[in-house]
């Protein structure tokens, strides 16, 4: 079936197609302007997990693609969350490790040395996700050296473990990350003890500190670091206290400090020089006596012991100045013997001294401070600079003594120095072009989009819908009664007739009455049907002649 433009028909069924067309195509436009965003679902995994996500993303019918390089897969925005944990549910992505789930599906009869394998690799890959949940360790691996168990002592061995840590571009660890991650699996492997452990990273440093050799110097990082944050607080409390006086970004300090990590032990006896009797001190004393008793009939038996006795005289008495004299009782010849014996032990004075020096005291501290000039404002508000008073720059080294903490019996040093600063000119960064900014790419790109989409419609409005509304438009409007009238006739008898234009059914009658006698007035199609039959009835050879010279034509 053909339908002709000319009919009404024909120009409906076209009118319909075109707004179809148009609709379909700002619904095309609307869809690609709604085009969705895409985000990273998971990134940095092992191509097993990569295969299993793809098949589980294929059976629950959800869009994806690869990023650039194919590190990471990529979801609608909308959809990211919901995948993530829909796939977490089937156990993905698994990671490249295996912990103790690995025992589970153990199979009747393996070996023993089978079982010991599993457990070792299971224990690596616990300890692998532990590891993993530092925040700046992208990926860990873990190997264990476990050595076999012996029943004698002396061949008895301590296991080891090795850590290759993959940190997260432009993360790093400190001494205490580190020194945690080595008491981790310290704590995690029997008799394991923290200097068996080394932790190296993907760059091949040594973390961990078992391994490190001392410097030269005889100095360990930890002391290098303590001098370190040493100096660097002397510095701050002396900026601090001195720059409310002079103002921000006028005083510059640096300070050495000469710490003794040296550890002494002194031990001392000292005796004092012997003291008076007097003030002596008795510790122990011994005295002792023994006394011999003599016979009172001593003498030779003879004639003379019958005789009488002689007259009594005095006895000569001994003093008892030394020790162990014999006295003889008077009448005898031989008299009893005694001895004494006395000894006196005195305390000696004694001091023992202990003196044990701490580790870290500082010998001598060094600070240097530059002071700028001070600005002076002007009565005319001009500002100008000009040297510290000698006042003011006692006042400053006063308290830059206070702050450090000088000693002069130490033999710290400090050095005060007030001079202008020059002048710091700032590096000029080349201003970077609007268009390059890479915010203003993604506001282009939607301003584009949005602009492509009201171009199209406008242009299928104006050259497509437009026209068509327009022509019916002219065919449906109405002309004013008054107008309506017979039209003249010529001097043939025929109406005046004139048509619009090619592919135009409106008639165009000229009026007398209006204002300009020329200009032609559209009927609609009613009423030139109701004015050809009005002529018909009037002057039926008029409109005979126009029948033929259609016919004729």
């Amino acid at each position: 079936m053909r339908f002709a433009p000319q009919t009404p028909g024909g120009r409906n069924a076209l009118l319909m197609g075109a707004v179809a067309a148009i609709a379909a195509l700002i619904a095309g436009v609307w869809m690609w302007g709604q085009k969705p965003e895409y985000r990273v679902l998971f990134s940095n995994f092992s191509d097993r997990d990569g295969g299993a996500i793809v098949a589980a993303l294929q059976q629950m019918n959800v869009p994806y693609k690869y990023a650039e390089g194919g590190g990471a897969i990529l979801v609608p925005d909308d959809k990211v969350h919901d995948v993530r944990l829909k796939l977490a549910s089937q156990g993905l992505p698994k990671g490249g490790s295996v912990g103790f789930e690995l025992m589970e599906n153990q199979k009747l009869g393996v070996s023993q040395f089978h079982e010991q394998v599993n457990f070792q690799r299971a224990l690596e890959g616990e300890l692998a996700r532990s590891i993993q949940s530092v925040a700046a360790v992208q990926t860990a691996r873990v190997h264990l050296a476990l050595p076999k168990s012996s029943v004698f002592v002396r061949d008895q061995q301590k296991p080891t473990v090795s850590v290759l840590l993959n940190l997260h571009p432009g993360r790093m660890l400190d001494a205490q990350q580190v020194s945690a991650i080595v008491h981790l699996v310290a704590s995690s492997v029997p008799d394991l003890p923290i200097k068996n452990v080394t932790v190296v990273d993907q760059s091949g440093n040594l973390l961990s500190e078992n391994g490190k050799t001392p410097a030269s110097n005889g100095l360990d990082p930890t002391q290098l670091k303590y001098v370190q944050e040493l100096q660097q607080s002397i510095v701050r409390r002396v900026e601090s206290i001195i720059t409310p006086i002079v103002g921000q970004n006028n005083v510059r300090a640096e300070a050495t400090a000469d710490v003794d990590f040296s550890t002494s032990e002194q031990a001392a006896e000292m005796y004092k020089p012997n003291q008076t009797p007097n003030s002596a001190t008795v510790r122990s004393q011994h005295n002792s006596e023994a006394q011999n008793g003599g016979n009172n009939n001593a003498g030779v038996p003879g004639a003379l012991t019958n005789q009488p006795p002689a007259p009594s005289t005095a006895p000569v008495v001994n003093p008892q100045g030394a020790a162990g004299t014999a006295m003889n009782p008077p009448g005898t010849g031989a008299a009893g013997s005694s001895q004494r014996d006395s000894t006196v032990n005195y305390e000696v004075d004694k001091t023992i001294r202990y003196v044990q020096q701490p580790m870290g005291g500082i010998k001598r501290l060094t600070v240097a401070v530059v002071v700028n000039y001070k600005r002076v404002t002007g009565k005319d508000g001009k500002v100008t600079t000009r040297p510290l008073t000698d006042a003011e720059k006692t006042e400053i080294t006063d308290l830059v003594k206070e702050a450090m903490g000088f000693n002069k019996d130490r033999g710290d040093s400090l050095n005060v120095v007030n001079s202008p600063f020059a002048g710091m000119e700032k590096e000029e960064l080349p201003e970077v072009p609007l268009w390059k900014q890479p915010e203003m790419h993604s506001l282009a790109k939607e301003v584009g989009r949005y602009l492509l989409l009201a171009l199209v419609v406008l242009l299928l409005y104006f050259k497509v819908l437009k026209p068509l509304i327009y022509k019916d438009e002219k065919k449906d409007e109405e002309k004013d009664p008054e107008l309506l009238e017979a039209p003249e006739l010529d001097e043939n008898g025929n109406p005046i007739v004139k048509e619009l234009g090619e592919g135009e059914d409106a008639l165009l009658l000229e009026d007398d009455d209006d204002d300009d006698p020329t200009k032609p007035q559209m009927m609609t199609y009613a009423k030139r049907l109701e004015a050809a039959k009005k002529l018909a009835k009037e002057n039926p050879k008029v409109v005979a002649n126009v029948i033929k010279e259609w016919i004729a034509e």
